[in-house]
């Protein structure tokens, strides 16, 4: 599912990752885990395309099969919206815009229908609980059903690879433990890949796999 070798980062002078290896299986979910400053960051936006590895370094970086490594731009973000999903730990969603009109967004950046894509966001605000409120922005919406909306969001492309950043870390105790166990289920209903940076350690200890990271490497 995803393969990580030998990945290299530089910020200036300053090596952020020194030669990581992953390896993550389809439907695994694997918590990262590590002191600020370890590169888990850094990582995350490397498998989500959003940045690359050391180009001098002899690395090799694939999703589904699909080698990244030599990708244009464009065919990188082209990928990265179809393949790939986001939470972070704020939701990042639009002020402007309802819980429907913020979860279609990514697929309408990817030109599909716009009845199709409507339906599709209806059915997962059911999944998670949140149908009635599909016309709510986000100012009327609590932390938790935010963080849900940002969830949808990230589903509604139907990606193989959700990609986690602190995704409970502005929420209070019970919301946590309501979007952990999200993750189980939507795992287990959709069949996706999750790969979570957490500092939670319930959260780190309900995973398939926890991996540590310390000075750029995986320990």
């Amino acid at each position: 599912m995803i393969i990580g070798k030998n990945i290299h980062k530089y910020y200036d002078d300053v090596e952020v990752l020194k030669g990581v290896d992953l390896h993550v299986k389809k439907g695994e979910i694997v918590a990262i885990v590590g002191p600020s400053g370890a590169g888990k960051t850094t990582l995350l936006q490397i498998l989500g395309t959003l940045d690359k590895p050391l180009k001098e370094q002899d690395f090799e970086l694939s999703i589904n099969n699909i080698s990244l490594k030599n990708l244009s731009d464009k065919d990188l973000s082209s990928f990265r919206n179809n393949h790939i999903g986001f939470i972070f730990q704020f939701h990042q969603l639009l002020p402007e815009f309802t819980a429907l009109e913020n979860i279609c967004i990514p697929a309408f950046i990817a030109n599909k229908p716009k009845k199709e894509t409507e339906t599709k966001a209806l059915e997962i605000l059911s999944f998670l609980g949140l149908d009635h409120r599909i016309n709510h922005k986000p100012s009327e919406l609590s932390g938790g059903e935010q963080q849900r909306v940002a969830v949808a969001r990230a589903l509604i492309n139907n990606p193989s690879v959700i990609l986690a950043d602190e995704p409970s870390g502005n929420l209070d105790s019970e919301s946590a433990k309501n979007l952990h166990e999200l993750f189980f289920k939507l795992r287990d209903e959709y069949g996706q890949t999750f790969v979570l940076i957490t500092h939670n350690e319930d959260l780190a200890e309900m995973a398939d796999r926890k991996l540590t990271m310390k000075d750029g490497k995986i320990i």
